[in-house]
């Protein structure tokens, strides 16, 4: 089983993270934006703390040892809190280790329901139907999502 752990996006390595988001594999899952540089991931990085200081959310980056897995969290987007989840293929197995980490985040910080929303182009996540209040179709940016209500257990 691979071991991770959360840190502050801040302790991440700017490089290995722009070398994980600038991947066609992990961008092809994501909205489109800019290939990440030094200047456009400081300014990412600052973002995401700024969004991580807002009461109710969380964002971590994930490490494996010394390499960078990925990042995840706990936004808040028109009101609604949302999950964030972006891992580095090779990592994609952890996934729902995450998720539930997450979900566990989003108990402590007192969210009765929170969202996920997958690009139309990714599989339907049974597990997540399974245990979703509602499952629907939403646009964002110019692109179709299935979008994920969930309950906070």
């Amino acid at each position: 089983m691979i071991e991770y752990k959360y840190v502050q996006l801040e302790q991440l390595n700017p490089d290995d993270l722009i070398s994980m988001l600038n991947k066609q594999r992990v961008r092809e899952h994501l909205i489109d934006h800019e290939l990440f540089n030094s200047n456009s991931i400081n300014s990412w990085i600052n973002d995401k703390s700024e969004i991580n200081s807002t009461k109710g959310c969380r964002v971590r980056g994930i490490v494996t040892g010394i390499s960078v897995a990925g990042w995840c969290g706990i936004q808040l987007e028109d009101g609604k809190y949302e999950i964030a989840i972006v891992l580095d293929e090779q990592y994609w197995g952890i996934g729902k280790r995450v998720f539930n980490d997450i979900m566990n985040w989003a108990k402590e910080l007192g969210h009765e329901e929170v969202f996920i929303h997958f690009l139309h182009t990714r599989p339907e996540y049974k597990f997540l139907r399974k245990i979703s209040k509602k499952v629907f179709e939403t646009e964002m940016f110019g692109r179709k999502f299935t979008t994920y209500q969930l309950s906070v257990f």
